[in-house]
């Protein structure tokens, strides 16, 4: 199915590629083992060789990846987290993880969670269950795919013809995103616990 998904992203003009780019980024927030990663950085690659822009390109997948988030946010505020996480396959573990970072870090962490693998699904719904202001909620996902989809796209457009070199610079880039939030997270924590043990000392 991927594959084939590329090949119809190679045949559109560049209007309809950025309409796709957008649907798929918006499509991640709801069906998270979607591969957007790769038909966003195969997407912004056939931009690249065509006549699309980057500028439009990362537009049209930011635009797509905040609205899919709201749209989320919404569901999370409507019907609550752990409904809606345990349908995406958070569940409770995850609910509770996001809590627990959310009650130490305020929107910081929900920063740094949308670059955690399995836990950047989740985000929208908890951040719309908690009730966070609409504004604040898509500011800080927005700075998070800000961050992610621009690297993406630069990469994109700058790959020459070398859509596998592409690849590989996406999963290095996701390894060490990821790596890079689990050790604030970590970090985060360590400090609150030796917090917590001086003040019971």
């Amino acid at each position: 199915m991927l594959q084939q998904l590329l090949a119809w992203f190679e045949g559109l003009p560049p209007l309809a590629l950025y309409l796709a780019l957008a649907v798929t980024a918006a499509a991640e927030n709801v069906f998270p083992p979607l591969p957007a990663d790769t038909v966003v950085a195969f997407g912004s690659f056939i931009a690249a060789r065509g006549q699309a822009s980057a500028v439009g390109s990362f537009l049209a997948t930011f635009a797509g990846n905040i609205a899919g988030a709201m749209l989320m946010y919404w569901v999370g505020w409507r019907y609550g987290a752990e409904r809606v996480l345990r349908r995406m396959g958070g569940g409770a573990v995850g609910h509770a993880k996001l809590e627990a970072l959310y009650g130490k870090y305020g929107v910081w962490a929900l920063v740094v969670s949308r670059f955690l693998p399995g836990v950047r699904a989740l985000v929208p719904p908890f951040a719309g269950a908690l009730r966070l202001g609409a504004a604040r909620a898509a500011i800080a996902m927005g700075v998070a795919s800000a961050v992610w989809y621009g690297a993406i796209t630069y990469f994109a457009f700058t790959a020459g013809a070398n859509f596998e070199a592409l690849q590989a610079r996406v999963a290095e880039g996701q390894r060490w995103l990821g790596i890079g939030a689990a050790v604030l997270v970590a970090g985060g924590l360590l400090v609150w616990w030796l917090r917590r043990r001086r003040r019971a000392a």
